[in-house]
C-alpha cells in the first residue's frame, strides 16, 4: 500500500467513524494514530460521552473483530486471558480463550481493575501475546486497545503505574459535543428504533495490517530527529517534573508523527506534525513533583510550554 492510498483510507474510515460518533475530529484523528501507529489509546472522559460506541464503530469501519471488557475489583487475570478447561468427552484439557483475543479490545475503566490484571493486560499490549499457565499464545494481528478510565470517580480504583501509562502511545479526551452536536444527537436518537448506530466495514483486516506498515516508509529530516529528541529532554529540565519522557517516549513521539503525516496525506514529517502530536503523545508520560501535584499543575501545559521554548527547525 502507498502512502495516497493510505491516506484515502484513512479519510474514509474517518467519515464512516463521524457519521456514527457525535464528536470532534481531532478526537478521532488521535484514536486513529493508535491504529496507524501501531499503538494503543487511552481516554480519560465521564461516563456517557461515547467512548463505548466510538470502539465499536473503529472496529466496524476497519472491519476487525471487537471484544469489551468491563474491568472490575474482583476481575482475574483468568477472566482477561482465558484459561484451561476441562473437556470431559476428550478426558483433556483444551483453552478457553478470553477476551483480550480479539483486534480491537475496550478495556472499560481500566483503573478499577487490580494490579495483577492490569499486569496481564500489560504483557498482551507490549509483545502482543499472552502467557497462561506457562503457555504462551500469540494475540490477532492487527491488535489494538482502547482503554478507558474516569477521571472524576477515584473511590475503589487501582491507578495505573507509570511502566503501563508509558504503554500507551496517545493519551485523549473525548469531550462533551457542543450545542449543535447534541442536538444532532438526539435527532438522531428520535429517527431509529434502536440506540447505537452502526457502520458498514471501510477496510479489510489485510488492508488495515498493510496500513499500519506505511508509516515506516515516511521521511523524516535529520534536523527534526534532533527537535524530537530535544522536546523530550526539554520534559526532564522542568522543576515541576520529576520524571520527564523516557526514551520510549521520545520513540513514540516519533512513530506518531509519522503515522500523523500519513493520516494528512504526506510523505514526510513536518514540525508542525510533532507540535500536533505531541501533547497527547507526551504529557500523560510526566510524573510531576509531590509540589506541582498538588499545585495541580497542568501536564498539558507543561508540553506546550517546552514546545515554545524549543526552536522549530525551518523545513527548506
Amino acid at each position: 500500500m502507498n502512502g495516497t492510498q493510505a491516506t484515502a483510507d484513512c479519510e474514509a474510515v474517518l467519515e464512516a467513524i463521524g457519521d456514527a460518533v457525535i464528536c470532534d475530529r481531532a478526537f478521532l484523528e488521535e484514536i486513529l494514530l493508535g491504529v496507524v501507529g501501531r499503538g494503543h489509546v487511552l481516554v480519560e472522559d465521564v461516563p456517557g460521552t461515547g467512548k463505548t460506541l466510538t470502539a465499536r464503530t473503529v472496529a466496524s469501519a476497519l472491519g476487525l473483530s471487537f471484544s469489551r471488557i468491563q474491568f472490575t475489583p474482583d476481575l482475574l487475570p483468568s477472566d482477561v486471558t482465558g484459561t484451561h478447561i476441562f473437556n470431559e468427552q476428550d478426558r483433556e484439557f483444551e483453552f478457553s480463550a478470553g477476551p483480550i483475543f480479539a483486534n480491537i479490545v475496550l478495556a472499560d475503566e481500566i483503573n478499577r481493575a487490580p494490579p495483577k490484571t492490569q499486569a496481564a493486560l500489560l504483557e498482551a499490549m507490549e509483545e502482543g501475546q499472552v502467557t497462561v499457565d506457562g503457555e504462551t499464545r500469540p494475540l490477532p494481528d492487527p491488535f489494538f486497545v482502547i482503554a478507558t478510565q474516569n477521571p472524576v470517580e477515584q473511590e475503589g480504583t487501582f491507578p495505573l503505574p507509570e511502566a503501563q501509562v508509558d504503554r500507551f502511545l496517545v493519551k485523549t479526551a473525548m469531550g462533551y459535543p457542543d450545542a449543535d452536536g447534541e442536538v444532532e444527537l438526539l435527532r438522531r436518537r428520535a429517527s431509529r428504533e434502536t440506540g447505537s448506530p452502526s457502520v458498514d466495514p471501510v477496510l479489510e483486516p489485510e488492508q488495515v495490517s498493510q496500513l499500519r506498515q506505511v508509516p515506516e516508509t515516511v521521511r523524516v529530516d535529520e534536523d527534526l530527529l534532533e527537535y524530537i529528541a530535544t522536546l523530550s529532554r526539554e520534559t526532564r529540565t522542568d522543576g515541576r517534573v520529576e520524571t520527564g519522557v523516557s526514551p520510549r517516549g521520545t520513540q513514540r513521539l516519533f512513530e506518531a508523527a509519522r503515522a500523523y503525516a500519513v493520516v494528512t496525506g504526506r510523505e514526510y514529517v513536518t514540525p508542525d506534525d510533532i507540535k500536533r502530536v505531541a501533547k497527547p503523545v507526551l504529557a500523560h508520560r510526566l510524573v510531576l513533583t509531590p509540589d506541582a501535584t498538588v499545585n495541580d499543575a497542568d501536564k498539558g501545559r507543561i508540553v506546550e510550554r517546552v514546545l515554545e521554548s524549543v526552536p522549530v527547525p525551518t523545513i527548506d
